[in-house]
């Protein structure tokens, strides 16, 4: 019965499709079915049997549209003009771990809501990136980011909850007399390495009555902790 019904098919037909979306004027080939005896030999449908032949299909895909985005890699701090800093030669690169402490601060101090990056800023920077030298050296004599960040607000007190910190808080004084102690003490060293945060540290500590040097001084870090800092390769 199925062979006698498949007999009495046309040999070719047209798959009509509605397509109410088809303008006058625009080419859309239709989709055409084409059914014959002679194709798709199957000992089920007996001698006769059904083709289908599917007439070429054009789908028209359109690539994904990426966003062009740029990004901004600083590979240098802010350093004072020649009248602060030695510049009798080609100064120093700083290292990455020092680069991303600054940042670092810079969101802290944004995230505190102070208008201005600070030394205490750049202290907390060093502890949440985590890793450098000055980090370690820190978190082992019980310098943490949460009592850098306590003995903050106790110095500094909070700021309003109102108030916006811009995107990049400028320096203070202090912070940039850190920068260029470090610039200068890297360049009086006569080494070909880069700045590192052990040299912001050590700024920090020099750079007397700043908030960074007196939080590190109510944490316990004194002259003894500097010369053992002093005395690692760094």
């Amino acid at each position: 019965m199925a062979v006698h019904s498949l007999s009495k098919l046309p040999t070719s037909t047209t798959a009509l499709i509605p397509n109410h979306r088809t303008k006058p004027g625009l080419d859309s080939p239709p989709l055409t079915r084409n059914l014959r005896h002679d194709g798709l030999q199957k000992p089920w449908l007996g001698a006769n049997s059904l083709s289908l032949q599917s007439s070429s299909l054009r789908v028209r895909t359109q690539e994904p549209k990426l966003r062009p985005f740029s990004a901004t890699v600083c590979l240098s701090l802010p350093t004072a003009n020649a009248e602060g800093v030695s510049f009798t030669e080609k100064v120093p690169k700083w290292s990455w771990r020092a680069i991303k402490s600054f940042a670092m601060g810079e969101l802290e101090a944004r995230k505190l809501k102070y208008a201005t990056t600070g030394t205490e800023a750049i202290l907390m920077g060093i502890l949440i990136e985590g890793t450098s030298l000055a980090a370690k050296f820190l978190r082992a004599n019980g310098i943490t980011l949460f009592k850098v960040r306590e003995e903050t607000i106790k110095l500094l007190g909070k700021a309003d909850m109102w108030f916006f910190s811009p995107e990049h808080p400028t320096l203070t004084e202090e912070a940039q007399r850190v920068l260029d102690w470090a610039v200068d003490k890297k360049l009086k060293s006569g080494d070909s390495g880069e700045i590192t945060t052990s040299h912001l540290l050590l700024g920090i500590w020099y750079e007397v009555e700043s908030p960074g040097q007196k939080i590190l001084a109510t944490l316990g870090f004194n002259e003894e902790k500097v010369k053992e800092l002093e005395s690692l390769k760094f």
